[in-house]
Formats: structure tokens, C-alpha cells, sequence
């Protein structure tokens, strides 16, 4: 299932894809798609629910982030290894962590926002896991019964702000619209293998990134264990799981960053797309 949230910023309602291609409206079954809703038995009722008994949504307007109201955003770094390679670092032996803040979260079409004083905007197409139930101390043979399904995420980052700056890289990566979310959760029965989706992203309609999450360092079993041995991961929490070669950071022979007026344009298989529009702050 493909689940959404539809409306403007902070009003959204519950949504999802029939498989006419039509969106409809959950407000019936639930009333949104968030951390205080999601659950495994939720997911199940969903399931079972007769789609076409529910109103179609013919002009849902703005498409919001699938998940309202994360408590935590929990992204890894460095996680690819052709990423890896492009930046000259050496690939990691234990996944990088860093919270990215909740304000960054928005929808996957929403604007973002170029901070003021910026030179170093850069993009990063990423799968984005979704938590399902409560997970500490999980160990990776159980740690899929944890999810309750994927979505595409852009992992905004400025890259003076993280590496320049000194201290933890989330001053870089949680200005305001620094983590667009969606346009869909999918559920994970419907994605087939997670670990052999292409995914990629452009910037004004000129190719930049093109990546598999066949070559992520820690796959997600293993990052969903990981987490877990050093903080509880609650329903709605959102680990983003790196990105593939091909930001702005890792141009040869000097990067090109974002400025007002660019696009971003990027998905993932199976999960959807995003654009958004670089303004100023």
C-alpha cells in the first residue's frame, strides 16, 4: 500500500494510492498517517480496508511529508560505497549517525530553502526507512518485522555548515526544509527486494546522481540493529540510509552547488518521485 498525507502544511489528511491510480481519503479509518497513529495493527486494518468504498480525492493539492509528526529523524552517513569512493573517505567499519531536526521535515514537493549566507546547497536522494513498532536491542535476523515501509527522502545538506563548521555535521543538515518526505510511505510487502532499487536525481534537468541501494555499506537489517543498541526507535521514526556518487560535494574539478531558481528532481523505484525549487530563506 501506498500511504500519503494531502493539504496544506499542518492540516494534511490521510491518503492513499488505489490501484486505479486514484488517491482516497483515510480520514475514516484513521486520522493521519503519524507517530501517534502507526502501528502494526493499523497497517493490518489498512490492508484490509475496501479502497473503493472510500472518497476519491480529485484534487488533493500539495502532496505532504508521509509521516506527520516523526519523533525522530536518525540519518546514517556514508553509506554507499561508490559515495565513498567519490569523496575520497574511507568507507566506515560501524554506521555514522547524526539527527537531522525535526523542522527540516516537509513535503517532497515543497520549496526548499537556499540559508542565507550559503555557497555549499547540495542534494542527496536517499531510501528513507519508516518504523513500525518499538525497537530496542533488536538483532538484525528480527529487525525487518520493525518496519513498516519506505519512502524517498532528500537529505539537504550544506556543505560548509557541516564540514567547515566544526562540532556534529546536524548543524549542515537540519535548516528548514532540509528533509523532504514522500510523496508516498510504501508499505514493505509491496517492495519486493529493498536492497536492489535504483534510485537517482537531477538538478535543472541535467543528470547527477544515478546509485542502487545494492551498494549501501550497511544494509537495512543491519542499521535498524545497530541503532537500536543505542536508542529506542519508536513508530514514525525516519533513517535515511545514505546516498549514492553524484552530489554536488564530489564534482571534479570543483563542485557545483545550488543556488535560488534550481530544481532538484529525484526518486526511487517503486517509491515515488520529488522536485522541489530552490528559494532564499
Amino acid at each position: 500500500m501506498k500511504l500519503l498525507r494531502y493539504g496544506p502544511a499542518g492540516h494534511e489528511k490521510p491518503g492513499c494510492v488505489h490501484s486505479d491510480g486514484s488517491i482516497r481519503d483515510l480520514s475514516e479509518v484513521v486520522a493521519d498517517i503519524s507517530s501517534a497513529t502507526l502501528s502494526t495493527e493499523l497497517l493490518e486494518r489498512l490492508a484490509s480496508t475496501d479502497l473503493d468504498a472510500l472518497p476519491k480525492v480529485d484534487n488533493p493539492g500539495r502532496i505532504g511529508p508521509c509521516v506527520g509528526d516523526p519523533r525522530k529523524v536518525l540519518c546514517i552517513g556514508l553509506n554507499y560505497s561508490d559515495h565513498a569512493a567519490e569523496t575520497g573517505a574511507t568507507p566506515p567499519t560501524q554506521p555514522i549517525f547524526f539527527h537531522k531536526a525535526l523542522t527540516a521535515i516537509c513535503g517532497p514537493n515543497d520549496d526548499v530553502e537556499l540559508p542565507r549566507g550559503s555557497k555549499a546547497l547540495d542534494w542527496e536522494v536517499e531510501l528513507a526507512i519508516v518504523i513500525g513498532k518499538r525497537a530496542k536491542y533488536v538483532s538484525e535476523a528480527d529487525a525487518m518485522d520493525y518496519v513498516a515501509g519506505y519512502s524517498v527522502f532528500n537529505d539537504v545538506s550544506e556543505r560548509d555548515y557541516q564540514i567547515k563548521l566544526e562540532g556534529t555535521w546536524t548543524k549542515g543538515k537540519s535548516h528548514d526544509t532540509f528533509g523532504p518526505l514522500g510523496p508516498w510511505l510504501v508499505t514493505k510487502d509491496e517492495v519486493a527486494d529493498v536492497h536492489n532499487l535504483s534510485m537517482w536525481c537531477d538538478v535543472n534537468g541535467e543528470k547527477r546522481q544515478r546509485g542502487s541501494t545494492s551498494t549501501l555499506i550497511f544494509n537495512v537489517p543491519q542499521i535498524i540493529a545497530y541503532v537500536s543498541r543505542f536508542m529506542t526507535l519508536e513508530p514514525g521514526d525516519i533513517i535515511p540510509t545514505g546516498t549514492p556518487p553524484g552530489v554536488a560535494m564530489g564534482m571534479k574539478p570543483e563542485p557545483v552547488y545550488l543556488k535560488v531558481g534550481d530544481t532538484m528532481t529525484l526518486g526511487i523505484d517503486g517509491l515515488g518521485e520529488q522536485k522541489q525549487t530552490v528559494v532564499a530563506a
